[in-house]
């Protein structure tokens, strides 16, 4: 950081010049080919829309580095900036994203980040949003001195790189977090297996929904199928309970845990199973166990997938000693800890770098217009 001040300080101490983009790069669009999905050819190279790829086709219409904006669409973040997609090589763009690559006196790199900090909100228009050719071109760009445009990019991809080499990181453990799921739960047991319905207590009973309209925000989780949905001022459980999924499309698709356990005061309502369990240990068994088989057998063959309460009670678990189980839970809590704690895992290592990267980003990319 020290060097971009001595930079700045010996080459704009007075601020820097503000261009259109237009000005700043070579604007491609006219270039830019849709293909309807039928009448693609599968190949190795990237199709991209405004929000990366899509899909991989046969052939090419670019070939090089460049930035692209999407152009419709959910086209914004959520701080109202553009999406920004950095893609090299050969690739085809259809006509939902812009298309820029680099003019001399302004690095591509650079430009790749700068647009990440433009908040166009108010350049975006109409009931799918557009952000036309038009206002693409107008932008307003920050042009610093060439070795200041090189500074601000080796440092801001020193945060990209690490935060790439810690999704790459996660990835590797889910994808070993899977293997022992599978590993242990398909070779660690004699064949014995117990109906889930004799290791818990079903209080499916004591549910209680509550239309959103008649809920009154408090302190309280109020749990649904697939987590916590609101909060209330009053609870209905206290403890530790283990809740499966009733009803929903996630039964099939299970895009997200379909068992989880709940701890403390909480409302139910009546989407979840709810079960109390003996020891907090088998109730981890069996939320990892149920998460990590095929259920299709139990569900209800209907519009709305349905795991009913008697099909809940006849899932069979494998009957393992108290040591085994534990053993299994204990090998399980740390993947999992590794791999989806918001707190203290890799996620929240990689949530913190991405804010750390925004906030140098947005700092480093901040300069005053020379008069």
């Amino acid at each position: 950081m020290s060097r971009l001040k001595e930079l700045i300080a010996e080459l704009c101490p007075n601020g820097v010049e503000y261009k259109e983009l237009s000005e700043c790069c070579n604007i491609l669009d006219n270039r830019r080919k849709p293909v309807t999905r039928s009448t693609r050819v599968s190949g190795k190279y990237p199709y991209y829309g405004a929000n990366g790829v899509q899909d991989y086709v046969s052939d090419y219409i670019f070939d090089g580095i460049f930035v692209l904006v999407g152009e419709d669409g959910s086209v914004l973040t959520n701080n109202g900036n553009p999406v920004v997609t950095w893609a090299t090589g050969k690739i085809w763009v259809n006509n939902h994203a812009h298309i820029i690559s680099e003019k001399y006196g302004v690095k591509i790199r650079y430009l790749y980040y700068y647009i990440q900090t433009v908040n166009i909100e108010h350049l975006v228009h109409g009931n799918i949003p557009k952000f036309t050719g038009s206002d693409f071109k107008k932008i307003k760009i920050a042009v610093p001195p060439l070795p200041i445009q090189e500074e601000i990019v080796r440092i801001l991809d020193n945060f990209t790189e690490l935060t790439a080499e810690l999704t790459a990181e996660l990835t590797k453990r889910k994808q070993q977090y899977q293997y022992y799921r599978d590993y242990l739960f398909a070779n660690d047991y004699n064949g014995e297996y117990i109906l889930l319905k004799d290791l818990a207590v079903n209080h499916d009973a004591k549910r209680r929904p509550i239309t959103k309209g008649k809920r009154e925000a408090g302190i309280y989780p109020y749990y649904g199928a697939s987590g916590i949905v609101d909060y209330v001022k009053d609870y209905i459980f206290d403890g530790d309970y283990l809740l499966i999924s009733e009803d929903g499309a996630n039964l099939l698709a299970r895009n997200t845990p379909i068992a989880f356990s709940i701890t403390g005061k909480t409302w139910v309502n009546n989407h979840a199973h709810i079960l109390k369990f003996t020891n907090i240990i088998i109730q981890k068994y069996v939320e990892y166990y149920i998460n990590n088989i095929d259920l299709t057998k139990y569900i209800a063959a209907a519009a709305q997938p349905k795991l009913t309460q008697d099909s809940l009670n006849n899932i069979k678990i494998p009957k393992l000693s108290f040591e085994k189980i534990s053993h299994i839970v204990a090998i399980l809590d740390r993947f999992d800890a590794l791999c989806n704690d918001l707190t203290s895992g890799l996620p929240a290592e990689i949530e913190a770098r991405k804010k750390q990267y925004e906030y140098y980003r947005d700092k480093l990319l901040t300069f005053k217009e020379a008069l």
